[in-house]
């Protein structure tokens, strides 16, 4: 019997019956070290999980802030960016065509503080959420943002106002809904800990006095 090991074996007379074998190693490895062992790889892997969710979220407002600033021709063409001049609410806005705040996007389209908020909210909100910082802010102007847009598009409706189809294919849950549900998800779990620099910024003061900012 190997050093630093007991074993206590329980032999039936009957050949059918089962050795059992009960070890326990003198460094305190057995059942109950195993299992807190799984554990740990299990919150681990959760860990890791929600800050691939979290780097993902914050990279899709990341990146339409960029295609937008600078045209990178995707959702904004070439020579159309904020910084040629284009206008990054006027296309969105403007081709609104359902729902009850129709009129008002219409109005709102192309003005320059609509063009301003839009822009540092997505900048702000990619910045943040990428980086795993001030999650909860990011998460309640992520939702507001979310929430604005889920109107403008305006899932329900089955029809456009020229009576054609509206193509909607969830009267609610749509991209919109997830991507405000991943900002609260990655907020209240503090996802920002794991290959972000949350613990860094749990740690300063104005953080360690507010704790909203987190």
């Amino acid at each position: 019997m190997p050093e630093g090991t007991m074993a206590m074996a329980v032999h039936e007379h009957s050949q059918r019956s089962p050795i059992l074998r009960f070890s326990f190693r003198a460094d305190g490895t057995g059942p109950a070290t195993t299992a807190a062992a799984s554990e740990l790889d299990a919150h681990t892997v959760s860990a890791r999980a929600l800050a691939v969710l979290r780097i993902l979220t914050g990279f899709v407002f990341l990146w339409a802030f960029l295609d937008k600033v600078f045209g990178l021709g995707y959702a904004t063409a070439s020579g159309k960016g904020w910084i040629d001049g284009g206008s990054p609410t006027k296309g969105f806005l403007s081709s609104v065509a359902a729902g009850p705040l129709q009129s008002t996007f219409h109005a709102w389209a192309g003005a320059a503080w609509a063009d301003w908020l839009f822009m540092l909210g997505l900048a702000g909100i990619g910045a943040a959420v990428t980086a795993g910082v001030a999650l909860r802010p990011a998460a309640v102007a992520g939702t507001a943002m979310m929430a604005l847009m889920w109107l403008a598009e305006w899932p329900p409706a089955k029809h456009l106002a020229d009576g054609s189809p509206s193509m909607s294919s969830n009267p609610f849950a749509d991209y919109h809904v997830i991507y405000a549900v991943a900002l609260v998800a990655v907020a209240a779990v503090g996802a920002g800990a794991t290959w972000g620099l949350g613990r860094w910024w749990a740690r300063l003061p104005v953080v360690r006095d507010h704790t909203w900012l987190r």
